[in-house]
């Protein structure tokens, strides 16, 4: 597999992959994939992606998504290791994320759970925490 940046030819692939994954995609956008990155296989296709969505030094880890056919190889921890690397090499303290479905896999790679209201306040205002994620979704942080 090849990490890397992800380019405004990747997103239809991008959302796919969230699409399968049943993520968010509403609010995805060529501007954002200047902090995304993806995975492609052998054959250049895109199998995985993750981003983040910066508040100064706070971020919103988004999209970690890994198309089926490439699942159970550690691209998901692959994946994150890379996004976590980018986050901290451009000065991000602290990662957060929502997620419904993976807080096992999360917790393991040393997220916490935190109470929504300790959220910090532009990750707050973010449309995924806002609006596209429910409400029951665990919130996690890193510090890095």
């Amino acid at each position: 597999m090849k990490i890397r940046p992800a380019r405004s030819e990747d997103l239809e692939a991008i959302k796919a992959l969230l699409v399968e994954s049943e993520l968010p995609d509403a609010d995805v956008n060529a501007a954002m994939l200047v902090d995304f990155l993806v995975a492609e296989d052998a054959d250049g296709k895109v199998v995985g992606s993750v981003g983040l969505e910066r508040f100064g030094r706070e971020a919103l880890l988004r999209s970690l998504a890994i198309a089926q056919t490439a699942r159970n190889e550690r691209l998901g921890t692959v994946l994150l290791a890379h996004a976590e690397s980018m986050a901290r090499a451009s000065g991000v303290s602290n990662l957060w994320l929502l997620t419904t479905t993976a807080v096992g896999f999360f917790g393991r790679k040393g997220y916490a759970d935190v109470e929504r209201d300790k959220v910090a306040t532009g990750v707050k205002s973010s449309t995924q925490f806002s609006q596209l994620c429910p409400v029951t979704a665990a919130c996690m942080r890193k510090a890095l």
